[in-house]
């Protein structure tokens, strides 16, 4: 493998880890658990691996440990560290037995049940230790959510005698890990399954998972971009540029990219559904602030939109809700839909809607109601990225803008640009940050695997502290689950973690929102640093520090 001197000096360096994990490990158990919600139905479903108690990592004595031959795949989209955590899954099981196997299986989820695998060495994982991507094994998005898959999956994991399975993943992914433990151990088939918080949209986290990890090295690179933009919208004077961000669900990367760079104008999806703001309402506010700027000569400015906004506006939300069940795969509505020639679809679509939905459908520009039928993700949910929200609202604002013209409440002039950043922070090299806590997630999960539980997730804590002093252990992954509508259907998933509006970073944004709006306070983050001061290069980011702030 050919590689840049960048990839060579991060191969030296050494990433950090806790100092319960140095040495031997001695586990210690919490109080029981239970589910966040729900908490009957899910114990009925998962008999097996519910109510399991938290576990606490702290320094032990040393035992003698068998060898063990370990799965892992990497699930859903990427998220830089993934490398780092399969790293810390290898060098954890070796340090348990020499003897000790890590075999990758290819292409997500897909490579278990098509028994596609390649063993990991220690010469093959030299050369994506902290590297971004997730190309060492590759990753994909196939569900595991059926009998026949589990069964097809467990053939190779006894023919290569794999006695745990890591799955590194998101909400979803850790979800189907739970379902594949809890199938695993009703059968008695002497396989754990254990799995690792990733996503780089922040929103798995909770109590005891603080942060998911890719989600500090992303921010970081949108933030490196978000400063290089204002800095030139500040040198040119001439455009507002309206930037949307990676994110399904939740305002987590918007949020803190806003707390890295102080731009004008930051939207919040979980705001806007609480305020119950309309989509005329949101396109005021930021009309309002562009003026007050344009006042002031400022016919400039930058602002953030989170990629999922669009789904947080009630009418929208309610609309988007109608759609994805009309057009839910293998429906009547969405095989005529199909069926139909292009130019008919959507004034016949719009007959299927309610009256209220109708009329909001018809409102929307063309190429806006098109893009709110296209295919549906694997979850049946309108594809959102898609859904090109930065342009939706910056033709609004014009058109606001030119009627507040005529009037004489609005005297500057507007350009947009129109920026998306998503995949650029995706494969990023991992921060030290992100290096060294996903090595600790992987090395957790072999501590887990070597202690025989299943069921978990692996938990680091006290993340604001330096690495040393970190808190391993491992989660119940039942903990984290409620009952939700997917498909038509309830099933159990562990509950996404939106933006707290109660919570310090939105406060501090709250806080702030105004002087940013009016003033041109921008900061500029610079790229990420990896070796350097320490001040600079093993910053967490704030909304970490704010969260934990006097704990």
């Amino acid at each position: 493998m050919t590689i840049s001197a960048l990839q060579k000096a991060r191969a030296e360096y050494q990433p950090k880890l806790p100092k319960s994990l140095k040495g031997s490990v001695k586990i210690v158990e919490g109080a029981v658990t239970e589910s966040v919600a729900d908490q009957d139905e899910i114990k009925k479903l998962f008999p097996n691996t519910y109510g399991m108690p938290i576990l606490i990592f702290e320094e032990g004595a040393a035992a003698a440990s068998a060898a063990v031959n370990v799965g892992v795949i990497l699930s859903g989209g990427q998220a830089p560290g993934g490398h780092n955590v399969i790293s810390g899954i290898f060098d954890g099981i070796k340090k348990l037995n020499p003897d000790s196997k890590l075999y990758g299986f290819l292409g997500g989820p897909g490579g278990l049940v098509d028994h596609d695998y390649k063993e990991i060495t220690a010469d093959f994982l030299e050369g994506y230790r902290n590297t971004g991507g997730f190309d060492i094994i590759g990753s994909g998005r196939t569900k595991l959510e059926e009998e026949a898959q589990f069964d097809k999956g467990l053939e190779i994991l006894k023919e290569l005698d794999i006695k745990a399975l890591v799955i590194i993943g998101g909400d979803d992914s850790n979800t189907n890990a739970c379902v594949l433990a809890e199938y695993y151990a009703a059968k008695n088939a002497g396989v754990q399954v254990v799995g690792c918080p990733k996503t780089i949209d922040g929103d798995l986290k909770n109590e005891m998972i603080e942060t998911s990890f890719g989600f500090d090295t992303a921010v970081k690179v949108y933030s490196e971009l978000i400063g290089n933009i204002q800095r030139d919208a500040n040198s040119a004077k001439k455009y507002w540029h309206f930037i949307k961000l990676m994110g399904r669900s939740a305002s987590h990367i918007g949020l803190e990219a806003a707390l890295q760079t102080q731009p004008n104008i930051t939207l919040i999806s979980e705001e806007v559904a609480e305020k119950k703001q309309t989509l005329d309402e949101i396109v005021e506010y930021m009309a309002g602030v562009i003026s007050k700027r344009a006042d002031d000569g400022n016919n400039f400015g930058v602002a953030l939109i989170p990629e999922g906004l669009i789904e947080f506006i009630p009418e929208m939300k309610t609309l988007i809700a109608e759609l994805n069940d009309l057009l839910a795969e293998g429906s009547a509505v969405e095989q005529e839909f199909k069926m139909m020639k292009k130019s008919h679809r959507l004034e016949w679509l719009a007959t299927q809607l309610t009256p209220e939905s109708s009329a909001v459908f018809q409102s929307l520009p063309t190429g806006i109601a098109n893009q709110l039928t296209l295919d549906r993700d694997p979850h049946g949910n309108v594809q959102v990225s898609l859904i090109e929200t930065e342009k939706l609202l910056g033709e609004m604002v014009k058109t606001k803008l030119d009627s507040m013209k005529s009037s004489g409440e609005f005297k500057g002039k507007f350009g947009t640009q129109y920026h998306f950043f998503g995949y650029e922070g995706r494969c990023a090299a991992p921060s030290n940050f992100d290096a060294d806590y996903c090595y600790s997630l992987g090395y957790t999960a072999s501590v887990l695997i070597g202690s025989g539980k299943t069921g978990y997730m692996s938990s680091v804590r006290n993340t604001t502290a330096p690495a040393d002093e970190w808190i391993a252990g491992g989660v119940p992954v039942t903990q984290m689950m409620n009952m939700e509508k997917r498909h038509g259907h309830m099933k159990p998933v562990i509950q996404k973690a939106l933006v707290e509006l109660d919570g310090a970073p939105y406060k501090y944004l709250v806080a702030n929102r105004e002087k940013w709006a009016i003033e041109t306070s921008y900061l500029y983050p610079g790229p990420i640093q990896y070796w350097g001061p320490t001040e600079v290069c093993d910053l967490t980011t704030v909304t970490l520090q704010l969260e934990q702030k006097g704990k």
